[in-house]
């Protein structure tokens, strides 16, 4: 997850079938569109107005926040999911906001992006999450983003998903492994939107390409 804003712990080593015919695809002008999956315990949907106050939330807890740069500002939250929207709209896929299925409410976001700055591993797709601290421990993490790398694969024809965050996250880590996803220490690169010598520049890369299963 290499957005410079939260982390998402889990710690369950659960494994749960992505529902396909959940997967509703819609066809814009850049192809497939994702609208929604369904996992055994969770939806993955886009965005609505009633997101915001409970993702800005997310974003200003210090622990989930605690392996990226700041918290984030009610203004800044907002702006984020705006960008996100505007991913959808670009790409077809994008962070798909997370709520349980027998709960309505947000959790958090699990999903794919395209990562904005240069890097020797880019363009790429990548792979990210960010949960409520309440949705920790749950493997609602590596449930969802499960789910997302077979759309990408499945609906989207990504040959490759990456997945990178701050060396000291381990939880994440802990979730990419349980991916299925492959780290070479030769990938690791320090953060292009973090200044030198800051604790959190140097990260890890972990990657997933189609032929590589992800159970």
């Amino acid at each position: 997850m290499g957005w410079l804003f939260g982390p998402s712990p889990v710690r369950s080593h659960h494994k749960h079938v992505v529902d396909v015919q959940a997967i509703d695809p819609e066809f814009s002008r850049s192809g497939p569109r994702v609208e929604a999956v369904r996992t055994a315990r969770l939806l993955l949907r886009r965005w609505t107005p009633r997101d915001r106050s409970p993702f800005a939330e997310i974003n200003a807890d210090p622990e989930v926040m605690k392996y990226f740069r700041a918290p984030l500002e009610r203004g800044d939250s907002d702006a984020f999911i705006d960008r996100i929207e505007a991913g959808f709209n670009t790409h077809g896929f994008g962070l798909w906001a997370v709520e349980r299925l027998d709960q309505t409410g947000l959790i958090g976001f699990v999903g794919l992006s395209v990562p904005s700055f240069e890097a020797s591993f880019a363009p790429c797709v990548e792979v990210g999450w960010r949960l409520a601290k309440s949705a920790w421990g749950c493997g609602y993490a590596t449930e969802a983003a499960r789910c997302a790398i077979n759309a990408g694969f499945d609906q989207f024809g990504v040959d490759e998903i990456v997945s990178f965050t701050s060396t000291a996250n381990a939880p994440s880590i802990a979730v990419m492994r349980r991916l299925g996803m492959h780290h070479d220490p030769a990938d690791d690169f320090d953060h292009p939107m973090l200044p030198a010598g800051h604790p959190l520049q140097s990260h890890v890369l972990y990657r997933l390409s189609r032929d590589q299963t992800t159970d």
